[in-house]
C-alpha cells in the first residue's frame, strides 16, 4: 500500500460540543490525530468540551452549522471556499444538518482534489431523505453491528463494501477494573447523599428521557425494596427544559410509590465514572435500541456488573462481556430476578477486548488512511 501524504488534515463536522457520545467520540479522536503528528480541526457551535479540545491540540471553528433553518444553507459556499483554504484532507460527517452543509459542499468540488468524505451512522435515525446523508461518505463507519444492519437494511442502496464496522471505545486506563475515587471525592460525596451511606447503590445513567428507561428503573426499585434490600436507585442524567412534562411524571411516580427516601435523582454528572464505581449494579433500560451505549463498557471495564435490555449496541456489548446481564425488554419480573443474581457475583464480567479507544482510533485513521491511499 503507497503512504499516505503526512500530516493530515482531517475536519469533522457535528451540532454542537455539549456532552454526549458523538461529541466524545469527536474529541477522542481529535486526541488521537494530534498525538499522531496530524492536524485536527473541528467546526460546531461551541460548548463546554471546547477548552478539552484546544488544550488536547485541536482547533475549534465555530459556526452554527447543525442550526436547522435555511439561512444555514448558506454555509455551504462558505465551507467549501475554507475546504480549499485549509486543505482538508479528510471532511468526516458526524451529524445529519451539518452532514447536508458538509456534502453539499463537498459535492460541488472537484472530485480530483476535493477531501476524502467519511460519514458516521450514530444512531438509527428516521428513514428518509434527510436522514440519508449520513450513508452518503466514501466510507460510512457504523458504530455497532446494529447500526450496520440498519444501514443495510434501511438503505439497500448503500455498497456494503464501503461500511467499515468500528465500535465505540473505552480507554482502560480511564476506566480500571477496581478503580477507586479519591478520599476528597468521596468525602464529598458522602457529605451531598449520606441517603446512600450501607445501602446497596443501583445506578441508571442517562439523559432524562422517556426511551431511556426511568420508569422502568422505577418500578425495579419499588419491586426490590418489597422484596426486602436495602438498596437505594440513583437516576444519574439531565433533564432537557422540553422533557420537563416527563421529569415531573418521574417524581410525582416515585411519591406515589413511597421510593422518595430510595431513589435520588443526582443530575448531569461530569464524574460518572466515580458515581458508577461506587455503584453495585448499573442498569441499561432503554426502550429502544441504543446505537451502542457507552456506559455499559465502562462500567463493566471498571468491574462494576451491568444489567441490561437484550437490543442494540448494549445488547451486543454484554453479550461478549456479561452474557448473564442480558434480559428481554420490558419483562420487569425477569429484571428483577436477574439483578439479584447478579448482585451476589460480578466476578463472571470478561476483560474488554473488543471495545477499546485504542482500536477504534486505530481503525479509524486507518479508514482516512485506507481513502487518501485510494486517491494516490
Amino acid at each position: 500500500m503507497p503512504p499516505v501524504r503526512s500530516p493530515l488534515t482531517v475536519l469533522q463536522l457535528l451540532p454542537a460540543l455539549h456532552a454526549g457520545g458523538v461529541e466524545r467520540g469527536t474529541l477522542e479522536i481529535s486526541r488521537y490525530l494530534v498525538q499522531n503528528g496530524h492536524r485536527s480541526l473541528v467546526m460546531s457551535a461551541g460548548g463546554r468540551m471546547v477548552p478539552q479540545l484546544l488544550a488536547e491540540g485541536g482547533e475549534h471553528f465555530t459556526w452554527s452549522i447543525g442550526k436547522k433553518s435555511l439561512l444555514t444553507l448558506r454555509l455551504i459556499w462558505k465551507l467549501r471556499r475554507f475546504l480549499t483554504e485549509q486543505k482538508v484532507d479528510i471532511l468526516h460527517l458526524r451529524s445529519r444538518m451539518p452532514a447536508w452543509i458538509g456534502y453539499l459542499a463537498w459535492h460541488g468540488m472537484n472530485p480530483l482534489t476535493r477531501p476524502k468524505l467519511v460519514t458516521t451512522v450514530h444512531g438509527a435515525y428516521s428513514v428518509n431523505a434527510y436522514s440519508a446523508v449520513m450513508t452518503k461518505g466514501e466510507r460510512v463507519i457504523a458504530v455497532s453491528n446494529t447500526i450496520r444492519e440498519y444501514i443495510l437494511s434501511n438503505y439497500p442502496k448503500v455498497d456494503p463494501d464501503k461500511i467499515r464496522l468500528i465500535y465505540r471505545g473505552v480507554d482502560p486506563e480511564e476506566f480500571p477494573r477496581g478503580y477507586q475515587p479519591s478520599d476528597e471525592w468521596m468525602e464529598k460525596w458522602r457529605q451531598n447523599y449520606p441517603q446512600f451511606i450501607g445501602k446497596t447503590i443501583i445506578t441508571l445513567p442517562g439523559r432524562i428521557t422517556r426511551w431511556k428507561g426511568q420508569m422502568d428503573f422505577i418500578q425495579l426499585i419499588a419491586s426490590l425494596k418489597k422484596a426486602g434490600m436495602n438498596i437505594h436507585g440513583i437516576i444519574a442524567g439531565e433533564a432537557d427544559p422540553k422533557k420537563a412534562t416527563f421529569l415531573q411524571e418521574i417524581h410525582a411516580k416515585i411519591n406515589e410509590l413511597g421510593l422518595n427516601n430510595e431513589i435520588s435523582l443526582i443530575g448531569h454528572r461530569t464524574d460518572l465514572k466515580e458515581v458508577m464505581s461506587v455503584s453495585n449494579l448499573v442498569l441499561s433500560l432503554s426502550q429502544e435500541p441504543e446505537a451502542f451505549g457507552r456506559t455499559t463498557p465502562e462500567a463493566l471495564s471498571l468491574g462494576v456488573p451491568v444489567v441490561g435490555y437484550n437490543h442494540g449496541g448494549v445488547g451486543e456489548v454484554l453479550g461478549r462481556m456479561l452474557p448473564q446481564g442480558l434480559v428481554e425488554l420490558g419483562k420487569i419480573d425477569f429484571l428483577q430476578e436477574n439483578v439479584k443474581k447478579i448482585l451476589t457475583d460480578s466476578s463472571a464480567i470478561k476483560p474488554n477486548t473488543d471495545f477499546t479507544l485504542a482500536k477504534m482510533q486505530i481503525k479509524t485513521l486507518a479508514v482516512y488512511n485506507e481513502l487518501l491511499n485510494s486517491r494516490l
